[in-house]
């Protein structure tokens, strides 16, 4: 997959928004940035939780932020994290994404600065959709 739009921009968001993070029992911080439809941009981190299924991933927070400012077309979101490999979203993150942007653009950069990209339909080839509620 080719550059994404304002990936330069996407990856310094993220990275700030990652120092945001507040992961006290994991360790391990996250930030997302993700790019709207009208070019806003919108940052998360993750936030833990002591009852840790009460934590909240980065890509989450950003998505609730945007949609919370009225956003609900995405172009793309930029993952950082400081493991070894680009770390795509997690199951729970990719099908929140997928209902407003099943085919968004994704990339994940890594502690050392590498990238992965990927669409959102290739991470989630068959998403449970509003689609999915027709009867």
């Amino acid at each position: 997959m080719a550059t994404l739009p304002r990936e330069e921009e996407l990856t310094t968001r993220a990275r700030a928004a990652q120092a945001r993070a507040y992961a006290p029992y994991s360790q391990f911080h996250v930030g997302a940035a993700l790019l709207c439809a009208d070019g806003t941009i919108v940052d998360g981190c993750n936030v833990e939780n002591a009852s840790y299924p009460a934590g909240t991933c980065a890509e989450r927070v950003a998505l609730g932020a945007a949609v919370v400012a009225g956003h609900r077309q995405f172009v793309a979101v930029a993952i950082a994290t400081d493991a070894p490999e680009g770390t795509p979203p997690c199951g729970i993150c990719r099908q929140a994404l997928a209902e407003f942007a099943p085919t968004l653009a994704v990339v994940a950069i890594a502690k050392d600065g590498r990238r992965v990209r990927w669409t959102l339909d290739s991470l989630l080839p068959f998403p449970f959709t509003p689609s999915s509620l027709e009867t």
